[in-house]
């Protein structure tokens, strides 16, 4: 049986559980069962690998090692099974104790805090272990890329419960943005809303391909890797997500609210090199989040309050990389401050516009990608318009974003020139627009501007239309009635 019919098999048999209920807690039930799985195959490699060192110990009490009570097929069922999860299981993981040097049982721990048993029949509960006893073996290579490939799979999925802009972020633009800053060995990286660990798991790939060479380049790497997410789901995806992509202890993985600390407690020792970051954009922070921001940056607006965050957190010649969406482009107000300070302390070098369409079908709302590095000020902002590929004209589930789509702007980045996809923008130019960045491209005149004038000039035209087209059907409606009497 493949890896996919697996899941597939495994989903099937969660939804005829009364306790499972949605996509939501599926994935969620999946994703502890899977990491318990994982785990004890790492800890397989921890034991060969620890052998010469000293017996490896677990920080999982014995008793609860995946391989003592899932592992056999005909192992315990029923309401023995859903006892000893429900009792003695989760109770145990959540309130784990670890040694203070035992790094290990802290991840356990932090994962399980907010994990959930949803089913409510051991028995189907024992044919879904059964199933990933059988289907899945972490510690063949061939099953884990597999698998790496079908865990991005899961997190799409889950994404159509998705509210409040946390969507799935298309691997090829995380791959864009993190080939673009280019993170290197040593630098400390950090997405301060990681979700399920996308740009951080680009982040490595980019840093183990291109800088780590000794088995000390590969700790200090790990070293290096910083993510903070609130939701506690999305957390267990990214902590799961960390260890099959090889970080052994994903600590600096944190389930937390970066914007729930006070920017000013923030101090030099929370500087990082490198940001690359999605953050949730459309919805709103809860009360009193924005008081921990300067009076003149306060706002609710989540995407606003993550660039005000970035720009602290960045060292002097630290790099950042962020979706954002067209809203904060053409807003007003503090959006106009917050961009006004943008380009007063960092040199926002480059926007890329991306097309309609790359996070369908989970919202239409038009995104960009912005870079910059901190401690210069903006002299001059290059604009790309990302367009689509020949003969499409939107992305969908079975023509999604391809990273081949790139290639252009990989190959203009380091010799700008203007085209009809590039062009440029000077930082006075900007401040005399209000600083308004929705700049259309010069050299496509049908491109869909967000200029307040002109769209109020094109709404006063046609409330005139709409006006005329009144005005002309009371006439054929007055003429219709009069021809009845």
């Amino acid at each position: 049986m493949s890896l996919s019919t697996t899941i597939k098999s495994i989903q099937d048999i969660m939804r005829k559980d009364v306790g499972v209920d949605g996509d939501a807690q599926r994935i969620g039930q999946l994703v502890w069962m899977f990491f318990l799985k994982i785990y004890d195959d790492k800890e397989t490699e921890y034991e060969l690998l620890e052998a010469n060192d000293g017996d490896y110990r677990s920080p999982i009490p014995e008793r609860l090692r995946w391989r003592n009570w899932a592992a056999d097929p005909e192992g315990m069922t029923g309401d023995e099974l859903l006892d000893f999860i429900n009792i003695r299981l989760f109770p145990t993981l959540k309130n784990l104790q670890p040694a203070h040097a035992d790094r290990r049982g802290f991840v356990i721990r932090s994962v399980f805090e907010d994990a959930y048993n949803y089913m409510k029949s051991g028995h189907l509960m024992r044919q879904v272990i059964n199933r990933i006893v059988a289907g899945v073996d972490f510690n063949k290579a061939q099953d884990r890329h597999l698998f790496g490939d079908l865990y991005e799979q899961i997190l799409r999925d889950l994404q159509n419960a998705g509210n409040a802009g946390e969507y799935y972020t298309p691997r090829p633009v995380t791959q864009f943005m993190v080939d673009a800053v280019a993170p290197r060995l040593g630098e400390k990286i950090l997405d301060p809303a990681c979700g399920t660990g996308g740009f951080l798991t680009c982040a490595i790939e980019h840093v183990r391909k291109q800088h780590v060479r000794t088995v000390e380049d590969e700790q200090l790497l790990q070293r290096c890797i910083n993510g903070v997410e609130k939701k506690p789901l999305p957390h267990l995806l990214c902590t799961t997500n960390m260890i099959l992509h090889g970080l052994d202890v994903p600590t600096n993985v944190r389930h937390d609210n970066t914007l729930a600390r006070p920017l000013r407690d923030y101090g030099p020792r929370d500087r990082v090199d490198v940001i690359v970051t999605n953050p949730p954009f459309g919805g709103m922070e809860e009360d009193g989040i924005e008081s921990n921001f300067p009076a003149t940056f306060r706002t609710r607006e989540t995407a606003d309050l993550f660039l005000v965050l970035i720009m602290h957190l960045l060292k002097d010649g630290g790099r950042a990389a962020l979706v954002l969406p067209d809203g904060t482009l053409f807003g007003e107000g503090i959006k106009t401050r917050i961009k006004e300070q943008l380009l007063e302390t960092c040199n926002l070098h480059t926007i890329v516009r991306l097309p309609n369409g790359v996070f369908n079908p989970y919202t239409g709302i038009r995104t960009n990608l912005l870079f910059f590095t901190k401690g210069t000020p903006t002299r001059d902002v290059w604009f790309y318009e990302h367009p689509y590929p020949p003969g499409v004209k939107s992305y969908n589930k079975t023509k999604p974003m391809r990273i081949e789509e790139f290639a252009a702007e990989k190959a203009w980045w380091n010799n700008r020139v203007e085209n009809e996809f590039a062009w440029k923008v000077s930082a006075a130019d900007i401040k005399a627009r209000n600083y308004n960045l929705d700049i259309k491209n010069p050299h496509s005149p049908d491109a869909v501007v967000h200029d307040p004038e002109t769209l109020l000039a094109e709404y006063v035209a046609l409330q005139a239309k709409i006006g005329e087209t009144r005005a002309k059907l009371k006439g054929v409606l007055a003429a219709a009635l009069q021809g009845e009497n």
